[in-house]
């Protein structure tokens, strides 16, 4: 006879405003939802760049599998808070809290922390589903966002790092041939292989970006260890995926490669301007650095933006990068356009 362990309890419903209710988050919400974070951003940086397609991939599309969505509204029925807990990893919820900038103050100090409340329920269920004893919430706010950090502190986070969020213009003639130098002798930077455009790669190719990311990712901040089919799948999520954003380097000898840094890309659209790129990751082995890898990588996503008309190319690096990585990306014109702050808690899954 077996038997299964028994969902983590009900905890008090967390105190709202008066006449605010909670609820999940429906595919009609979608554009009260991507006004509302809109609004947030630009009350907290002065610029969005919030697509409604994201929005609506989190909540009703791709990418709402993955993701546990909680709603605030009014005592009129209008949106006004939302929070998302993110199944990002074994062990790692990504959270999300938005709460409206032109929201009473007092009704908003009510807000904040009971999404944080919600949001953490709902990351409790998560990891109980993966059978873990415990999860790390975390948690993102803009830097300069002193009422998000308020929330924050008082639902027990503590602020753990800080983030550059970098932004480098795009010339047209940079997507030319010659427009770069060719990487050192012995590295070669290439597209993943496909058997037809917008096609899956080929597992191979897939399986040597995971491996390249995980192993360089080892002695990153905040790392956790995440498998292949998760990888994949995660990617395929996102609204900015393209397959044919994925760049291997591989050191060459003789007739023989070993991949020895790989670079994942995805659109960055513009709202009203052009699209941009964006890379969301790249890693670079600790046996092939100093090698020009990293470098040689970059220039494969901004030459390749330049030739589809992008303006920009935008990345995010730890202001406290162990391997210096802001000096060469200072020193290929990124420049920073924000700084993000990350948040975490500790929870027990009881």
């Amino acid at each position: 006879m077996t038997t299964t362990t028994p969902p983590p309890a009900q905890p008090p419903s967390p105190e709202l405003p008066p006449g605010w209710t909670s609820s999940g988050a429906f595919a009609d919400d979608v554009p009260a939802l991507h006004a509302l974070l809109v609004r947030h951003e630009m009350a907290a940086r002065g610029r969005s760049g919030a697509p409604l397609g994201d929005v609506e991939a989190d909540v009703a599309g791709t990418g709402a599998a993955s993701r546990r969505h909680q709603v605030l509204r009014d005592a009129a029925g209008e949106i006004r808070g939302w929070a998302t807990a993110w199944d990002r990893a074994a062990g790692r919820t990504i959270v999300a809290v938005v709460v409206d900038p032109q929201t009473e103050p007092a009704d908003a100090d009510l807000a904040g922390p009971a999404l944080y409340a919600l949001v953490a329920d709902d990351a409790v269920r998560v990891a109980h589903e993966r059978e873990l004893a415990s999860t790390q919430l975390d948690a993102g706010a803009f830097a300069d966002d002193e009422r998000q950090h308020r929330w924050l502190a008082v639902a027990g986070y503590g602020h753990v790092r800080t983030w550059w969020q970098m932004s480098r213009p795009v010339r047209p003639e940079e997507g030319q041939q010659g427009a770069f130098p060719a990487p050192k002798e012995g590295v070669v930077v290439r597209l993943v292989e496909q058997e037809a455009p917008g096609a899956r790669p080929s597992e191979g190719d897939l399986r040597a970006v995971h491996d390249v990311l995980e192993e360089s990712f080892t002695d990153h901040f905040n790392y956790h260890e995440e498998s292949f089919d998760e990888f994949v799948e995660r990617q395929r999520e996102n609204p900015g995926h393209r397959w044919d954003h994925w760049w291997l380097a591989e050191l060459v000898d003789g007739d023989a490669a070993q991949p020895a840094g790989a670079l994942v890309g995805e659109v960055s659209p513009g709202g009203d301007g052009a699209d941009g790129s964006y890379v969301s990751y790249l890693g670079v082995l600790r046996s092939a650095r100093g090698r020009g890898v990293a470098k040689s990588l970059l220039q494969a996503i901004i030459a390749d933006a330049a030739s589809r008309g992008r303006d920009r190319v935008g990345l995010e690096v730890d202001a406290t990068s162990p391997t210096g990585a802001e000096r060469l990306y200072t020193s290929m014109g990124f420049e920073t356009a924000y700084v993000t702050e990350s948040w975490h808690r500790d929870l027990p899954v009881t």
